[in-house]
């Protein structure tokens, strides 16, 4: 029996794996440096989502890796808790992943609103969008979303004042016309990826030139891996970790799930087993946790990749893991090579991808509230942070929906003479209340009043107290007090 035969899809897989592996090589050099840690922790990451979280059931062809979703979170936890109480943070989402795997909650993550995740990613798309411009520019970018934007004007000013700084900004913005013009090339040259190419390009150009331009500084593999000691561990005494850690594994596993869905719709294959998924993260951000690594989620831009170049089974993401463990173990002094402006570039084009225009364009033409909620969400990121924007935005779509879900119709049926007869229908909640009290106190209080409530399907508490009392305040007028007619 001749290996091909017992592995069918062995071609197809390696093929694929080293498609996955040219893609993830900026990626993850690229989301650890604007994350502010050392490039090699982003590698760390990719190695661990290929060789753990790879072989691990769930869904069998997406990628797991360092993400730009979770740039802006990674970077606000590391500026306020340290780079070395990362791990402790990384280690205890995974572990909140884990029990919520195992607990089987990862199917209830298809409920999220897609507004609500679609306005998250559109924030994190522009605040990364902004603050990479900073650091295409070797500018130091302020510390917040809204501080990012707003400084964008005086960045760009102090930048065209800069040798320097206009050589960073070239390199940058030509890294991301070499990703967005790569397309158009024929499909052979396309085999490499755009982004690839770019950084190469980009290197090429700041050696061939000798451009005065920022490089990635290179610690080494086994230098960066620190293991989280007793003073980070002392970190979980305050109450702020455990906002970050929350918000680290809810965002995570929400980007994994949509992931996979996404990734579901582009083969044949087996289906996402959502649980699985949810242990198989988890495990994977767990051992990223030990080592002192940054997070990782499910990643749409390699795992479409992974499916496009024809893999077949999980081996694929798994070789694509042994790939980035040589290149970290054998070739780290590449990484010296590189200019900060390209992995810049890069990022800036991940970042716009993020943002939905096609989406916010169909719901506001068909569903205004969606869209309403999409936006919202995206500028509290902007505006407050990633984990209040979230939260802010999960508010405003639970509201929308109970507020949709309170459908109340009133009638009012007045004859002349005779009691007015009043037929409510529908759900009546709170929301509907000041509503329905505006009209039932409207009637003249000189008559009887006939309020038929069984054509209700839901009547709340509040609800059902405020029309009690209204019927008790219009007796009060000396007529025959107000008939209620309530389903059994």
């Amino acid at each position: 029996m001749t290996v091909l035969s017992k592995f069918p899809h062995v071609r197809d897989d390696f093929l694929a794996s080293i498609v996955v592996f040219l893609v993830a090589v900026p990626l993850c050099v690229g989301v650890a440096v604007a994350s502010g840690v050392p490039a090699e922790l982003g590698l760390v990451t990719g190695i661990v989502g290929g060789l753990v979280t790879g072989l691990m059931p769930g869904s069998s062809l997406q990628v797991s890796g360092p993400a730009a979703g979770l740039t802006v979170i990674v970077f606000e936890a590391v500026s306020e808790f340290g780079v070395g109480t990362l791990g402790v943070i990384v280690l205890f989402a995974g572990l909140l992943q884990l029990a919520m795997g195992f607990l089987r909650i990862g199917r209830w993550f298809r409920a999220i609103s897609v507004s609500v995740v679609e306005g998250m990613l559109c924030g994190i798309g522009l605040v990364i969008i902004a603050g990479q411009i900073y650091a295409a520019a070797g500018l130091k970018a302020p510390e917040t979303g809204l501080g990012k934007i707003t400084g964008l004007p005086r960045a760009f000013a102090d930048a065209f004042g800069s040798a320097e700084a206009l050589a960073s900004l070239a390199i940058g913005a030509g890294t991301i016309a070499v990703i967005v013009l790569w397309k158009k090339l024929p499909k052979r040259v396309r085999s490499v990826p755009g982004a690839l190419a770019a950084v190469v390009l980009a290197t090429a150009a700041t050696l061939g030139l000798g451009l005065p331009v920022a490089t990635v500084e290179v610690e080494g593999l086994l230098g960066v891996i620190q293991p989280p000691g007793a003073d980070a561990f002392g970190e979980l005494a305050g109450p702020a970790i455990w906002g970050t850690i929350i918000a680290f594994a809810l965002i995570a596993s929400a980007e994994s799930l949509f992931s996979a869905a996404a990734v579901d719709r582009l083969h044949d294959g087996p289906r996402t087993e959502y649980d699985k998924e949810m242990v198989a993260q988890g495990a994977g951000n767990t051992i990223c946790g030990l080592l002192g690594a940054l997070p990782m989620t499910a990643v749409i831009v390699r795992s479409s990749a992974n499916v496009n170049a024809g893999a077949k089974t999980k081996a694929s993401r798994v070789l694509h893991g042994v790939w980035l463990l040589l290149f970290a173990a054998a070739l780290p002094f590449v990484l010296a090579l590189i200019p900060l402006p390209a992995l810049a570039g890069i990022l800036v084009h991940a970042g716009w991808k993020l943002i939905p225009f096609r989406q916010v364009a169909v719901l506001w033409r068909d569903h205004k509230g969606e869209a309403v909620i999409l936006v919202v969400t995206a500028v509290a990121i902007v505006v407050v942070n990633m984990f209040e924007g979230v939260l802010i935005g999960l508010a405003l779509a639970v509201v929308k929906t109970a507020w949709e879900a309170s459908h109340v119709k009133l009638e009012v049926v007045d004859r002349g003479a005779g009691p007015i007869q009043a037929h409510l229908a529908g759900n009546a909640t709170f929301l509907r209340l000041p509503k329905i009290l505006d009209t039932l106190e409207s009637l003249p209080q000189d008559r009887p009043v006939e309020l038929d409530l069984s054509g209700l399907h839901h009547l709340d508490h509040a609800c059902r107290t405020a029309l009690e009392n209204w019927a008790e305040r219009h007796s009060e007028t000396g007529i025959e007090p107000v008939k209620l007619t309530i389903a059994a």
